[in-house]
């Protein structure tokens, strides 16, 4: 009998640049010029049927035309094509037209497209690297950056994928103005989102420039970009893997996704995500960890953004139960939420513990008035 111990330690820097601005085509094709990704002059670039007509081709013949590799995957939009299958229809399109190691994906559009490129990025030739070239709010608030990808299943949402991060992201605000008033809208979600968590006084410009940025103001658009960004950052440095802290950025989620599968994705993440909130306000209410004053005012911003704050008639309310178990905080078959402590805070409920279990009962109990 004989053993052979492989020693293998790793120091690897992930840092990233976040370039926030207004029509970022010609600076992203600068940076790919003058070596963002060393050595690689072939790029990929991956978006949604939606994106395609008002983006991405753009970018696909201005990366063309710089003298520069490129060939353009499409693949129809909406996060129920976020799957397995639409990352093999990729990939084999890739193989197709020879990408190898040699190559750069680079993702242009939201949130479901950043995922799942992502993590096409991170298993193609086992790993490529990415770029992130963010075109609405939503994924500018959160799913460009923190590096998590993946792909739903009709068992789980986003339970299959890995942490893969970017080598740079680009949020170009100009391509917001493209965007349909109810994606614009649906981002916001996901902004108010971490100042609940994280920013009372962000909580507050929301409140008082919400007109400018539903306007697409490139100064108030900005800064919630970039306080989107700090935001994240601070919680993704201290908790890449999701062991803890990370936890809270699913505030909101627990409800919201399961609400966004049982619609059958009539509901757009942030219309969804807009519900779980609401939800766990009002459950956070009645154990005492928001008072009334400020969970009606995170009720009446969420309104006044034009976000839902009902559950619709048309979901059923024990297939949303059932839904709640696949959430990917469950532990031990127990349902977790992750609570606010007031506005621009998170409860905690113990040594690096940000969520608890909750009994279905209570669940429903706040479900079933709304």
């Amino acid at each position: 009998m004989s053993n052979f111990h492989v020693e293998l330690k790793k120091v690897i820097d992930d840092s990233y640049d976040v370039e926030i601005g207004f029509n970022l085509i010609n600076k992203m094709i600068e940076d790919l010029k003058n070596g963002l990704v060393k050595g690689i002059n072939k790029f990929a670039i991956i978006t949604d049927s939606e994106v395609e007509k008002l983006y991405a081709n753009k970018v696909y013949e201005q990366i063309k035309n710089s003298g520069l590799q490129a060939d353009l995957f499409m693949f129809p939009a909406g996060e129920k094509n976020k799957t397995r299958r639409t990352k093999e229809f990729i990939e084999d399109s890739m193989l197709e037209k020879s990408y190898r190691r040699d190559c750069c994906i680079i993702a242009v559009g939201g949130g479901v497209v950043t995922d799942l490129a992502g993590f096409v990025a991170g298993t193609y030739g086992r790993g490529v690297p990415f770029i992130n070239f963010a075109t609405t709010h939503l994924a500018a608030a959160d799913a460009s950056i923190g590096g998590k990808t993946a792909v739903d299943t009709d068992l789980a949402t986003n339970l299959i994928g890995l942490i893969n991060q970017p080598v740079k992201v680009y949020i170009d605000i100009a391509a917001w103005k493209t965007l349909p008033k109810r994606q614009l809208i649906s981002g916001l979600a996901e902004t108010i989102k971490h100042a609940c968590i994280a920013d009372k006084s962000f909580f507050e410009f929301i409140e008082n420039n919400l007109e400018s940025i539903l306007n697409c103001n490139f100064d108030a658009c900005e800064h919630i970009a970039k306080r989107n960004c700090e935001i994240k950052y601070n919680v993704v440095m201290n908790d890449e893997k999701e062991k803890s802290l990370r936890e809270i950025l699913n505030l909101g989620h627990t409800v919201g996704r399961a609400i966004e599968t049982v619609s059958d994705y009539k509901l757009l993440h942030g219309e969804a995500l807009s519900i779980g909130i609401v939800a766990q306000v009002n459950l956070g209410n009645k154990l005492g960890y928001i008072n009334d004053e400020d969970r009606d005012r995170v009720i009446t911003l969420l309104e006044r953004a034009c976000l839902p704050i009902t559950i619709p008639d048309y979901i059923d309310l024990e297939n949303l139960i059932k839904k709640l178990y696949t959430d990917k905080k469950v532990r031990d078959g127990k349902i977790r939420f992750v609570f606010q402590k007031g506005i621009g805070d998170v409860q905690k409920f113990g040594n690096d513990i940000y969520a608890i279990p909750i009994d279905e009962s209570e669940i429903k109990e706040i479900l079933e008035k709304m």
